[in-house]
Protein backbone atom coordinates (compact mmCIF):
# COMPACT_ATOMS: atom_id res chain seq x y z
CA UNK A 1 0.00 0.00 0.00
CA UNK A 2 1.25 3.59 -1.07
CA UNK A 3 2.26 6.62 1.49
CA UNK A 4 1.31 9.78 1.21
CA UNK A 5 2.48 12.69 3.01
CA UNK A 6 0.18 15.37 3.73
CA UNK A 7 2.54 17.39 5.68
CA UNK A 8 3.55 20.16 2.73
CA UNK A 9 -0.19 20.34 1.47
CA UNK A 10 -1.53 21.20 5.31
CA UNK A 11 1.94 23.61 5.50
CA UNK A 12 0.63 25.14 2.27
CA UNK A 13 -3.16 25.22 3.14
CA UNK A 14 -1.80 27.27 6.49
CA UNK A 15 -0.02 29.65 4.90
CA UNK A 16 -2.72 30.32 2.56
CA UNK A 17 -5.60 30.99 5.38
CA UNK A 18 -2.78 33.29 6.91
CA UNK A 19 -2.83 35.08 3.59
CA UNK A 20 -6.47 35.52 3.48
CA UNK A 21 -6.55 35.88 7.21
CA UNK A 22 -3.86 39.08 6.86
CA UNK A 23 -5.99 39.82 3.94
CA UNK A 24 -9.23 40.18 5.10
CA UNK A 25 -8.05 41.90 8.81
CA UNK A 26 -6.18 44.62 6.27
CA UNK A 27 -9.65 45.26 4.17
CA UNK A 28 -11.26 44.95 7.83
CA UNK A 29 -8.87 47.84 8.87
CA UNK A 30 -9.10 50.08 5.98
CA UNK A 31 -12.46 49.72 5.79
CA UNK A 32 -12.47 51.09 9.34
CA UNK A 33 -9.64 53.79 8.91
CA UNK A 34 -12.45 55.12 5.93
CA UNK A 35 -15.12 54.61 8.12
CA UNK A 36 -13.48 56.91 10.62
CA UNK A 37 -12.67 59.72 8.13
CA UNK A 38 -15.86 59.95 6.71
CA UNK A 39 -17.25 60.04 10.33
CA UNK A 40 -14.55 62.84 11.01
CA UNK A 41 -15.50 64.62 7.92
CA UNK A 42 -19.49 64.50 8.25
CA UNK A 43 -18.88 66.18 12.10
CA UNK A 44 -16.58 68.64 10.64
CA UNK A 45 -18.70 69.80 8.24
CA UNK A 46 -21.39 70.08 10.15
CA UNK A 47 -19.09 71.74 13.29
CA UNK A 48 -18.47 74.14 10.10
CA UNK A 49 -22.30 74.68 9.27
CA UNK A 50 -22.66 75.65 12.48
CA UNK A 51 -19.72 78.02 13.00
CA UNK A 52 -20.77 79.63 9.99
CA UNK A 53 -24.56 79.95 11.18
CA UNK A 54 -23.43 81.68 14.44
CA UNK A 55 -21.00 84.15 12.25
CA UNK A 56 -24.16 84.69 10.37
CA UNK A 57 -26.06 84.93 13.58
CA UNK A 58 -23.09 87.31 15.41
CA UNK A 59 -23.00 89.44 12.19
CA UNK A 60 -26.40 89.76 11.97
CA UNK A 61 -26.86 91.33 15.87
CA UNK A 62 -24.17 93.41 15.02
CA UNK A 63 -26.66 94.93 12.08
CA UNK A 64 -29.41 94.94 14.93
CA UNK A 65 -27.84 96.45 17.02
CA UNK A 66 -26.44 99.74 14.71
CA UNK A 67 -30.10 99.83 14.00
CA UNK A 68 -31.50 99.94 17.60
CA UNK A 69 -28.44 102.60 17.81
CA UNK A 70 -29.85 104.66 14.91
CA UNK A 71 -33.59 104.20 16.59
CA UNK A 72 -32.37 105.90 19.98
CA UNK A 73 -30.46 108.88 17.97
CA UNK A 74 -34.02 109.05 16.52
CA UNK A 75 -36.21 109.16 19.61
CA UNK A 76 -33.23 111.15 21.10
CA UNK A 77 -34.22 113.94 18.09
CA UNK A 78 -37.92 113.47 18.22
CA UNK A 79 -37.77 114.15 21.59
CA UNK A 80 -35.41 117.21 21.44
CA UNK A 81 -37.87 118.41 18.80
CA UNK A 82 -41.21 117.52 20.59
CA UNK A 83 -39.26 119.74 23.82
CA UNK A 84 -38.59 122.44 21.09
CA UNK A 85 -41.82 122.73 19.99
CA UNK A 86 -43.24 122.86 23.23
CA UNK A 87 -41.03 125.44 24.69
CA UNK A 88 -42.10 127.33 21.56
CA UNK A 89 -45.94 126.76 22.13
CA UNK A 90 -45.34 128.14 25.39
CA UNK A 91 -43.39 131.43 24.26
CA UNK A 92 -46.18 131.65 21.73
CA UNK A 93 -48.82 131.31 24.59
CA UNK A 94 -46.94 133.60 27.28
CA UNK A 95 -46.70 136.29 24.66
CA UNK A 96 -50.31 136.02 24.33
CA UNK A 97 -51.32 136.26 28.28
CA UNK A 98 -48.56 138.89 28.77
CA UNK A 99 -50.15 141.35 26.18
CA UNK A 100 -53.72 140.26 28.10
CA UNK A 101 -52.54 140.95 31.28
CA UNK A 102 -51.33 144.19 30.76
CA UNK A 103 -54.66 145.35 29.34
CA UNK A 104 -56.36 143.51 32.38
CA UNK A 105 -53.95 145.68 34.70
CA UNK A 106 -54.80 148.82 33.38
CA UNK A 107 -58.88 147.98 33.05
CA UNK A 108 -58.69 146.42 36.67
CA UNK A 109 -56.67 149.50 38.37
CA UNK A 110 -59.70 151.30 40.33
CA UNK A 111 -59.18 155.24 41.11
CA UNK A 112 -56.98 155.91 44.31
CA UNK A 113 -54.53 153.39 43.22
CA UNK A 114 -51.28 153.48 41.69
CA UNK A 115 -49.07 150.50 41.09
CA UNK A 116 -45.06 151.18 41.16
CA UNK A 117 -43.89 147.74 40.61
CA UNK A 118 -44.51 144.28 38.86
CA UNK A 119 -42.81 140.72 39.43
CA UNK A 120 -43.53 137.91 37.87
CA UNK A 121 -42.27 134.58 39.53
CA UNK A 122 -43.56 131.80 36.97
CA UNK A 123 -47.39 131.99 37.52
CA UNK A 124 -47.27 134.04 40.34
CA UNK A 125 -47.32 137.98 39.87
CA UNK A 126 -46.71 140.53 42.79
CA UNK A 127 -48.21 143.89 42.44
CA UNK A 128 -47.05 146.60 44.68
CA UNK A 129 -47.86 150.32 44.77
CA UNK A 130 -50.25 152.79 46.55
CA UNK A 131 -53.46 153.69 47.46
CA UNK A 132 -56.14 156.19 48.97
CA UNK A 133 -57.22 153.84 51.62
CA UNK A 134 -57.81 149.81 52.22
CA UNK A 135 -61.38 149.88 50.92
CA UNK A 136 -59.72 151.24 47.52
CA UNK A 137 -57.10 148.21 47.85
CA UNK A 138 -59.83 145.76 48.66
CA UNK A 139 -62.32 147.05 45.63
CA UNK A 140 -58.53 145.97 43.43
CA UNK A 141 -58.31 142.92 44.78
CA UNK A 142 -62.20 142.46 43.75
CA UNK A 143 -61.34 143.04 40.74
CA UNK A 144 -58.31 141.35 39.61
CA UNK A 145 -60.78 138.19 41.67
CA UNK A 146 -62.84 138.71 38.53
CA UNK A 147 -60.46 139.17 35.92
CA UNK A 148 -60.21 136.33 33.96
CA UNK A 149 -56.29 136.51 33.31
CA UNK A 150 -55.94 136.55 37.34
CA UNK A 151 -57.08 134.84 39.96
CA UNK A 152 -56.98 134.51 43.85
CA UNK A 153 -55.47 137.85 44.87
CA UNK A 154 -53.55 137.54 48.26
CA UNK A 155 -52.65 140.81 49.93
CA UNK A 156 -49.19 140.56 52.05
CA UNK A 157 -48.47 143.65 53.00
CA UNK A 158 -51.15 147.38 54.00
CA UNK A 159 -49.53 149.63 55.54
CA UNK A 160 -49.74 153.39 56.08
CA UNK A 161 -46.17 154.92 55.60
CA UNK A 162 -46.27 156.21 52.27
CA UNK A 163 -44.88 159.45 51.30
CA UNK A 164 -47.33 160.60 48.81
CA UNK A 165 -50.17 162.26 51.42
CA UNK A 166 -53.11 161.41 48.62
CA UNK A 167 -51.67 157.80 48.70
CA UNK A 168 -51.11 157.07 51.62
CA UNK A 169 -51.16 153.50 51.91
CA UNK A 170 -48.04 151.23 51.05
CA UNK A 171 -49.70 147.49 49.74
CA UNK A 172 -47.73 144.07 48.59
CA UNK A 173 -50.48 141.75 46.98
CA UNK A 174 -49.66 138.00 45.13
CA UNK A 175 -52.39 136.96 42.12
CA UNK A 176 -52.07 133.73 40.31
CA UNK A 177 -52.10 134.16 36.42
CA UNK A 178 -54.56 132.14 34.84
CA UNK A 179 -56.11 131.58 31.45
CA UNK A 180 -59.90 132.27 30.49
CA UNK A 181 -61.79 129.57 29.32
CA UNK A 182 -63.64 129.85 25.77
CA UNK A 183 -66.88 130.62 27.25
CA UNK A 184 -65.76 133.65 29.64
CA UNK A 185 -64.13 134.73 26.77
CA UNK A 186 -66.94 134.14 24.87
CA UNK A 187 -69.06 135.77 27.53
CA UNK A 188 -66.12 139.68 27.65
CA UNK A 189 -65.51 139.62 23.94
CA UNK A 190 -62.95 142.53 25.54
CA UNK A 191 -60.67 139.75 26.55
CA UNK A 192 -60.29 138.50 23.02
CA UNK A 193 -59.39 142.19 21.97
CA UNK A 194 -55.97 142.39 22.79
CA UNK A 195 -54.77 139.00 21.05
CA UNK A 196 -56.41 141.06 17.51
CA UNK A 197 -54.18 143.55 18.12
CA UNK A 198 -51.25 141.40 18.23
CA UNK A 199 -52.17 139.50 15.40
CA UNK A 200 -52.62 142.87 13.45
CA UNK A 201 -49.27 144.11 14.36
CA UNK A 202 -47.50 140.82 13.85
CA UNK A 203 -48.15 141.29 10.27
Amino acid sequence: MARINLLPWRAERRKLRQKEFMSMLGLAGAAALLLSFLIVMYYNGQIEGQQNRNQYLRDQIVLVDQQIKEIEELDKKKANLLARKQVIEELQASRSQMVHLFDELVRTIPEGVRLNSIKQNGQTLTLEGLAQSNARVSSYMRNLEESGWMASPDLSIIEAKGTDKGLPNVFSLKVRLKSPSSEEAAADPSATAPAAVVAGGAK
